[in-house]
């Protein structure tokens, strides 16, 4: 099958991604776009995964301050280059997360940032809630663990549900930007 330029334009436009690769994801999917969407988040996914262990040194210091003036945000984002750094879309991101920050009050970035002390101390009082509920004592590990999932949920940064999006949470928010900027 022939990928005409249209296609390529209309793949494009619904995903920001350069016209290479839209092409080559059509040609992959033989033509299929939402086939050729699904494709290009795999590669999105594969290049954020590589990208991870790289440098940042270039990135902007975003600001946000709620309507009523009693909370704010300052938020430093990198990235690699000054090109994304200067780009709307990179900038949008960074304004999405300060806004998230803002709303939601994350204590941690990740999981690996709550310290042990705090992990500890939340799954003794699971716990104890589970047992005063009275639940059998060979479901209470997974109680905690389910339990553990949501204070994660609601605690860290990169695990919190978009706030403008409830279909994605962060990271995926940021993979899918890595997969659009580079």
């Amino acid at each position: 099958m022939s990928i005409s330029a249209q296609m390529v334009k209309t793949l494009r436009e619904r995903t920001g991604v350069g016209l290479m690769e839209c092409k080559k994801a059509l040609t992959e999917s033989a033509g299929d776009i939402e086939k050729a969407v699904e494709v290009l988040r795999m590669k999105g996914a594969a290049k954020a995964a590589k990208k991870a262990d790289r440098v940042a040194k270039e990135g902007v210091v975003t600001s946000y301050i709620h309507g009523n003036g009693k909370i704010g945000v300052l938020l430093e984002i990198n990235c690699e280059t000054d090109f994304v750094a200067r780009t709307d879309d990179f900038q949008q991101l960074s304004q999405d997360i300060c806004m998230q920050v803002a709303a939601m009050n994350p204590t941690y970035l990740d999981r690996d940032s709550v310290p042990a002390d705090v992990l500890a101390g939340e799954k003794k009082i699971f716990e104890q809630q589970a047992k005063d509920s009275g639940k059998p004592e060979h479901i209470i590990p997974k109680i905690i663990e389910g339990k553990l999932d949501r204070f994660y949920k609601e605690n860290c940064l990169l695990e919190q549900v978009f706030i403008k999006d409830d279909k994605k949470n962060i990271e995926g928010l940021l993979k899918q930007a890595i997969a659009k900027l580079g």
